[in-house]
């Protein structure tokens, strides 16, 4: 059994959609963290940089448990544990894993950014707002030129890379892109959107998430609460 310690964003997504499409039995633990149940001692023994999602798997290599933070280590962990989802050469591998660096390290983060300056930012700051919504077409442009010869990122096979990147499309509106204008990349989106896995995926923890209007929780996840010393 996995314990997944996560919430419906896009990077607790990414790990229940991995799960699903797995096969693995596992047990999804909400962490509220317009709450701040990130920050309980409990959470930051498994996740010390306070952040979802995070597992814990009571059959890790060694036959003990393991505790695993950061949703694309947690990918990768996955995938080697049932030998599949990424690439089946070495080659396909690496070029799996340049993807799923991709998203770790950009796409998500900054269409993080562009979602909090367009949506939740308490004043608009026109640099920030214009920065990341040029930041955001231009990632999307990459995924578009890549998924223009084939039908995945890595390939013609659905890897962690697609997984990893799905979950932060779903927000496309928010981060002020338009579909008309990315076709391969909306093909894409639209093929996994479809997969049962995914589908039941986006349902984990859905009945927990509210919208973003308490200003307590807003402090917890953008103010001072998260800078604390911890």
């Amino acid at each position: 059994m996995i314990d997944v310690y996560s919430w419906p964003t896009p990077n607790g997504h990414k790990v229940h959609i991995m799960l699903e499409e797995c096969g693995l039995s596992y047990r999804a633990i909400p962490i509220d963290i317009g709450a701040g149940d990130q920050f309980k001692p409990a959470f930051l023994g498994i996740s010390p940089n306070n952040k979802i999602p995070a597992i814990v798997d009571s059959d890790g290599p060694d036959g003990k448990p393991i505790a695993l933070f950061e949703s694309g280590a947690i990918l990768i962990y996955l995938a080697s544990k049932v030998g599949r989802f990424l690439g089946q050469s070495d080659r396909e591998k690496y070029q799996t894993l340049q993807w799923l660096m991709f998203q770790v390290g950009g796409f998500g983060p900054m269409l993080g950014q562009a979602h909090h300056f367009r949506i939740y930012a308490p004043e608009k700051i026109d640099y920030a707002y214009e920065r990341y919504t040029n930041e955001a077409k231009r990632l999307y442009q990459v995924l578009e030129n890549q998924l223009a010869h084939q039908s995945y990122l890595a390939g013609d096979n659905y890897t962690v890379a697609d997984i990893a990147c799905f979950p932060w499309a779903r927000s496309a509106a928010n981060q002020g892109i338009d579909w008309a204008d990315y076709p391969n990349t909306k093909r894409w989106f639209d093929q996994i959107n479809d997969r049962p896995a995914v589908k039941k995926a986006l349902t984990v923890l859905a009945d927990y998430r509210k919208p973003l209007t308490d200003n307590k929780a807003k402090d917890i996840l953008f103010g001072q609460t998260q800078y604390a010393k911890k």
